[in-house]
């Protein structure tokens, strides 16, 4: 009979109890201990959930209090040098100064880098490599989460991201594979402690398989998968996902492991290929069940692809999860306010699990064929290109920019900020007595008029150039428009994890998608009245709203992202309409949707920049458009970036020590219009110095010229407090008028 399994489940907890623990902790409102007996009691619920389901191993090392790629570098020892100094007296306070650059103990540090983990919305804490680099293994907390999960009368199976994997997400050195001879022996030592720890099978992550690798990387595998089989007493589990395999098949089934595991919900085409390469012994898991999505599967589908193979391999065919189940909600049971039509239609992790066990049952000898699931029928992604084949602006950059300047009179190096402001407790609680209708709308919208004045009045105290009003009517960047846009169903509870205790809740599509009347208007009218300044309007971008959103797996993608384009562009045009004549569409998600393999990108781009070029291809020459973009790699799609045609980009790049921006300002190419890079990092709780600021600027100013500068923090402000952000941008502002006068000076001399 066909085995189950999982590569990884949900760790914020049902009801996201990780993340208010990990706040009160942070906060000093509880202690380690309390914080370390919820980790316990959601791993306990997670493997029991997994238990409950039948499934033959309990995925464990899959938690994290803040990121599983970060808990590899503590454990192999990877903590830069500025780490060290004042460094904190327990291991999880260093764990949350890596990651946040604060903890309850030890001294405040720039944190760690933090990028997107593949072409997803979850960010993972980039290891920081040092030519010396040494490793030293620590791999205690695996080992007792081992234990841990044994004494509940679990089958373990541990999972680890593969050593190449683990090097290629990292940075510091020109060639972090040349690192492998030192790092390889802390693997070794680690597959003989789990060998130790009794556990049968170890699952190796090497999502880097399904990239187009440099020859080197290709080559390096075999010697380190040989090393890694000799060395372990335990079975060895490979696992792919998120992108084909292609050329990389035959070498990963040719690796001496004992099983592999592929993502046929990403590249449904290699299953064929993957059996003609299986080893006489080896085990095959196939990723059946979408683990980056909430609809459910069609398990009849699967049943007819899969019986011949169940039949010839039995124990050797193990259905799973595309990829780890970290990017889906955790339990569709606590949705209690979603009917019933859209709950039978929904999976979320803890019924993917059931759905494993149904199909497990479905290829029994002598089963009933299950129920076809009802595909929908729309125009194809090729037709979507077409037709936004010429979205261009009537006038380019080089017209635009003369009108803009002329009418916005802004000084050297504008100040601005990304868009959001703190969301206080009031105003979640305000919000929350308006969903339960314990407030009216009229009350409801008498507290944001309040809290956008408020905002307002702290800007231009502040002295900021160009402001924004605030969001304070927004829950979400991607759920607020979902809720106003028709085609969408609306979860209470469907939350996963971004980044920390940073969680989201995708809103999610399911038809049609069109605007019933402006969504955004009437606040940045009313934001505008109450300053001289201009005032941002702010619109999340069509394709952010696509990747950040769970989309039908039955529509191309493409389709559903036009319609938001056309519903966005009706309200680019009421918002001009109205006088805002500085509109930002922010497009954080666009690097992430980009197809893994290079034979994607060009098809991707056609739809997803003639998208975004589409909402504000009617707007006049004196409008400013700016876009934003969140943590990524930007230099092998600059092109596309500049063809997005934005006035003013703005990027997050501090916490990369601007190496982002080296895409941005290349003297071969780069971005040819006006750019402000984060100068700070939001992410983190501390607070940046003034002299900070100043030389970090003049840093900007070596590559960009002065009349292109925007300054402003690396991204929104909602997940931050008052008091940081009032004296961040304090120096943020004081920072630019001291560059500003030195600028005048010099041109005067």
């Amino acid at each position: 009979m066909a085995q189950t399994h999982i590569l990884g489940y949900p760790r914020i907890g049902a009801q996201r109890e990780l993340k208010r623990a990990q706040e009160a902790y942070w906060k000093g409102e509880i202690d380690q201990k309390a914080l370390r007996a919820v980790g316990a009691q959601v791993r306990s619920q997670n493997w029991q959930a997994q238990q409950q389901a039948g499934l033959a191993y309990t995925t464990v090392g899959d938690f994290a209090w803040y990121d599983q790629v970060l808990n590899h570098s503590l454990m192999f020892g990877v903590v830069p040098e500025r780490f060290a100094v004042d460094a904190a007296d327990n291991k999880l306070d260093q764990y949350f100064r890596l990651a946040r650059g604060r903890a309850p103990s030890g001294a405040p540090v720039a944190a760690s880098a933090m990028t997107k983990w593949f072409d997803t919305n979850y960010h993972y804490l980039v290891p920081e490599f040092s030519a010396d680099q040494e490793f030293a293994l620590d791999s205690e907390w695996l080992l007792e989460e081992v234990r841990e999960a044994q004494s509940l009368g679990h089958n373990v199976k541990p999972v680890v991201i593969g050593p190449l994997t683990y090097l290629w997400l990292g940075r510091g050195v020109e060639n972090p594979l040349d690192l492998l001879p030192k790092l390889l022996p802390q693997y070794l030592a680690l597959l003989a402690q789990l060998a130790d720890a009794a556990a049968q099978w170890v699952q190796i992550d090497e999502p880097i398989l399904g990239l187009d690798l440099p020859t080197q990387w290709r080559d390096a595998f075999a010697p380190t998968y040989a090393a890694l089989a000799n060395a372990s007493g335990s079975k060895l589990l490979l696992a792919s996902y998120f992108s084909p395999l292609r050329e990389n098949l035959d070498l990963a089934f040719a690796l001496p492991v004992d099983g592999a595991h592929i993502d046929v919900v990403r590249a449904p085409e290699e299953l064929a290929s993957a059996v003609g390469a299986l080893g006489r012994q080896q085990v095959l898991s196939v990723g059946v069940i979408n683990g980056r999505n909430v609809w459910r599967t069609d398990l009849a589908h699967w049943q007819r692809a899969l019986a011949p193979l169940a039949e010839r391999l039995g124990e050797r065919l193990w259905l799973s999860a595309s990829c780890s189940l970290l990017h889906s909600p955790v339990d569709l049971a606590t949705e209690t306010g979603l009917a019933e039509a859209d709950k039978q239609r929904l999976a979320y992790a803890r019924q993917k699990l059931d759905e494993l066990n149904a199909l497990q049952q479905a290829l029994l000898p002598g089963a009933e064929q299950l129920a076809d699931t009802a595909k929908t029928e729309s125009r194809s992604e090729a037709e979507v290109r077409a037709e936004l084949a010429s979205t261009w602006r009537a006038q380019p950059f080089s017209e635009r920019v003369g009108v803009q300047r002329a009418r916005w009179k802004l000084p050297l190096l504008p100040t601005t900020t990304i868009g959001s402001f703190p969301q206080t407790d009031v105003l979640r609680q305000v919000r929350k007595q308006f969903r339960n209708g314990e407030i009216s709308t009229q009350d409801y919208h008498d507290h944001l008029r309040a809290e956008i004045a408020e905002a307002i009045r702290r800007q231009e105290i502040l002295g900021l150039d160009v402001l924004v009003h605030g969001e304070a009517e927004r829950n979400d960047m991607v759920e607020y428009f979902g809720e106003q846009l028709d085609g969408f169903i609306h979860t209470g509870n469907g939350w996963v994890q971004s980044y920390g205790s940073r969680c989201v809740k995708p809103p999610i599509i399911a038809g049609d998608i069109s605007r019933p009347q402006p969504m955004t208007v009437q606040w940045s009218e009313y934001a505008q009245s109450l300053s001289k300044k201009p005032v941002k309007g702010m619109l999340t971008g069509p394709v952010t709203i696509l990747n950040w959103s769970f989309p039908r797996e039955d529509i191309p993608r493409a389709v559903s992202c036009l319609q938001i384009a056309r519903a966005l562009r009706e309200e680019v045009r009421d918002l001009e309409a109205a006088g805002i004549g500085i509109i930002q569409i922010d497009e954080p998600a666009l690097r992430e949707g980009v197809p893994l393999r290079a034979s994607g990108h060009d098809d991707y781009f056609a739809w997803a920049v003639g998208c975004f070029r589409y909402t504000c291809s009617e707007v006049k020459a004196e409008t400013q458009i700016h876009t934003h973009m969140c943590y990524s790699n930007f230099n092998s799609i600059m092109d596309s970036i500049v063809a997005l045609d934005a006035d003013v980009i703005t990027i997050e790049s501090a916490r990369s020590d601007l190496r982002l921006l080296q895409a941005f300002a290349g003297e071969q190419g780069g971005y040819p219009n006006e750019i402000g890079p984060g100068i700070y990092d939001i992410h983190s709780p501390n607070v940046p110095e003034r002299a900070e600021l100043v030389a970090r600027l003049q840093q900007l100013l070596e590559v960009i010229p002065a009349e292109k500068l925007w300054v402003n923090p690396d991204c929104g402000l909602k997940t931050r407090n008052w008091a940081e952000v009032g004296s961040a941008l304090l120096n943020m502002v004081e920072a630019t008028r001291a560059v500003r006068a030195g600028l005048t000076l010099a041109e005067s001399a």
